[in-house]
């Protein structure tokens, strides 16, 4: 995109908390495609404005997005001989710097606004997350949000999800399974989620599964829903604790790693039947009445 108004196009991405590099020509010398101060800013798929085009710029681009894709936040300087070797017969240089600017920001859709989610916003405020909080109470939310988190009273929460954007992440924390249930069909349904988890245990993960095969989801639909969510080795049913072990399953989405599912066991006599109503204390609900 040739547009060298970009402190415009740099404020919009800012609005949508969209990151991006800053490549800047600090220094020219001989014949180059753009001169000392030009800019150009890159961000994951587009590019605003232009250091003149070519293999430099094809370069440039690259390296820029690899910052992006490594969450790379150093500012670099790297000079560039405009010579066959480049792929550009200029003959001069050019001195380039990689300016990281922002930091990309994920969409959360936060369903349920008991002691969990509460908690959990304290810490998610702080990351890279603009914060959909859904709940069809309004006296459940505070008298001051959190930076960040956008609250949204709803009748029917399940039809919200139709409104979100693409890649956003959910967390179902509601306190009603069936509600959860709901949430989760249609969360299935849309399919473009990039992380979709929700409160729960082994048990109600056994019931969810069976509900949801009989209703014809396969099951490659299925496992894309978490369930337990949170990181496996921190133990403990305060809020404060889920809120810290789901905090950390969230930045460890972002930053690539793989996430853990912890699945009802395949062993039980019991697997070719509908799950019964046992107890599994691997990170369980808080209580039904205090998510």
């Amino acid at each position: 995109m040739f547009n060298d108004n970009w402190i415009h196009e740099l404020a919009k991405l800012e609005e949508k908390g969209e990151a991006c590099v800053m490549v800047t020509v600090l220094e020219d010398k001989g014949s180059v495609p753009r001169d000392a101060g030009t800019k150009m800013l890159v961000t994951r798929d587009t590019l605003i404005a232009t250091i003149g085009g070519g293999h430099l710029e094809h370069l440039a681009t690259q390296m820029a997005r690899e910052m992006l894709l490594i969450g790379d936040r150093h500012l670099k300087v790297e000079q560039f001989n405009l010579g066959a070797r480049l792929g550009q017969c200029c003959g001069g240089s050019a001195t380039l710097s990689f300016e990281p600017i922002g930091q990309q920001q994920n969409h959360l859709v936060l369903f349920g606004a008991g002691h969990v989610a509460k908690a959990l916003l304290h810490i998610v405020s702080t990351l890279p997350f603009k914060v959909t909080w859904i709940d069809e109470r309004e006296n459940e939310f505070p008298e001051q949000l959190l930076m960040g988190v956008t609250k949204l009273v709803s009748d029917d929460p399940v039809g919200e999800i139709r409104h979100m954007p693409a890649n956003s992440y959910y967390l179902v924390m509601t306190h009603n399974h069936q509600l959860d249930f709901e949430l989760t069909r249609a969360i299935l349904d849309k399919g473009d989620s990039a992380y979709f988890g929700m409160i729960g245990s082994l048990t109600k993960r056994k019931k969810f599964d069976y509900r949801l095969s009989q209703r014809g989801y396969d099951q490659t639909a299925i496992n894309t829903m978490t369930c337990p969510i949170g990181i496996a080795s921190v133990k403990g049913k305060h809020p404060a604790e889920i809120a810290v072990s789901v905090a950390g399953e969230l930045i460890a989405h972002y930053q690539g790693e793989t996430i853990e599912q912890k699945r009802p066991s395949q062993t039980s006599r019991h697997e070719n039947s509908q799950p019964t109503d046992e107890v599994d204390p691997v990170h369980s609900e808080y209580t039904r009445n205090k998510q």
